[in-house]
């Protein structure tokens, strides 16, 4: 069988260079990170900790962490559909558990802390579906994206060379 040349001439437009290799300059904050992102995971259900990475990293526009995260849920045995449908998961809750539609609503009010407070029946709501100790854990997780999310996205660290697993 022989296979005909690409005809494809689509041509993309350039990658931008990332402005800092921050953690290159600031590897104490960098190994930091690592560990607080590794303690944060523990106990977290590892699909519901990447969808919350995802989220996240959505409402931050964050393209390093989209595309770190997404790997990682596929990898996870995330849906493909189910990520797809994460940035309008209000329109699209029947593809997600109680307990999922509760750590997104908290995602996305600890990402976006616009009248600077998470509302109570956010608070609640996610409180009725994970264990204290739990929701600790899931806070820490939202925490941690938001942080790396403010590294990627301020030094503009270019999304597309991550490997699932990479940096874990």
């Amino acid at each position: 069988m022989t296979t005909e040349p690409s005809t494809d001439t689509t041509e993309y437009a350039p990658e931008r260079p990332a402005r800092l290799r921050w953690a290159e300059h600031a590897p104490e904050v960098y190994r930091a990170m690592l560990r607080l992102e590794t303690a944060a995971r523990k106990g977290l259900d590892p699909r519901l900790y990447e969808l919350v990475k995802i989220r996240a990293s959505q409402i931050n526009h964050c393209a390093f962490c989209l595309d770190m995260h997404t790997k990682d849920a596929l990898a996870a045995g995330e849906s493909v559909e189910r990520i797809v449908q994460l940035s309008a998961w209000e329109e699209s809750k029947h593809f997600y558990t109680e307990k999922e539609l509760a750590a997104i609503e908290l995602t996305e009010a600890v990402t976006v802390l616009t009248d600077g407070f998470v509302p109570d029946e956010v608070y609640d709501h996610a409180a009725k579906h994970f264990e204290e100790a739990e929701l600790a854990q899931l806070i820490a997780a939202i925490t941690a994206i938001n942080a790396w999310n403010r590294f990627g996205v301020s030094t503009r660290m270019a999304p597309g060379h991550y490997t699932p697993g990479q940096h874990g």
